[in-house]
């Protein structure tokens, strides 16, 4: 996936298109793609992100993306729910990766992480492979449609 800092009205022709094209049209046409390789209780899960549900005018069109994959995860696991398959999407807060060191790793980008989280720090890209294997696994096998927010209470 692809993200923007762009504010509403910075964002261009191309990045838009480089935004839905990568967050949205790529999950899209690759799971109908795929679609007739999953057996009865397979298994769909999205990436989402935590700010479908929190206003970050810097991150609007990110945010769009995303909300679009909410949308299509509800959808699909209404389409798909008779032959057996569940969909679900896994939304991350702030998650320590290559991504989000430049400025996570900072003193303000620790006190922003600190300030935003109910758990008071950011997540681990373990916790994120954690919530999906949930999902994955027959654990999660009477959940679908669920938008599983991963954040550690982000904005609570």
């Amino acid at each position: 996936g692809h993200a923007t800092s762009n504010a509403f009205g910075e964002v261009d022709y191309n990045e838009f298109d480089r935004l839905f094209n990568a967050n949205v049209k790529a999950p899209y046409f690759i799971t109908q793609s795929l679609i007739e390789f999953l057996e009865f209780s397979g298994r769909i899960i999205n990436l989402s992100s935590g700010v479908t549900r929190i206003a970050f005018p810097h991150m609007m069109v990110y945010s769009m993306t995303k909300g679009a994959i909410n949308t299509m995860t509800f959808t699909l696991a209404k389409e798909l729910g008779a032959k057996g398959i569940t969909v679900n999407s896994v939304m991350p807060g702030i998650i320590d990766t290559d991504s989000t060191a430049n400025w996570l790793h900072t003193e303000e980008g620790q006190e922003n992480a600190k300030n935003m989280s109910a758990l008071k720090r950011e997540g681990q890209p373990e916790e994120i492979a954690n919530a999906v294997s949930f999902l994955a696994s027959e654990k999660g096998s009477f959940i679908t449609g669920h938008n599983m927010d991963v954040t550690g209470g982000s904005h609570l």
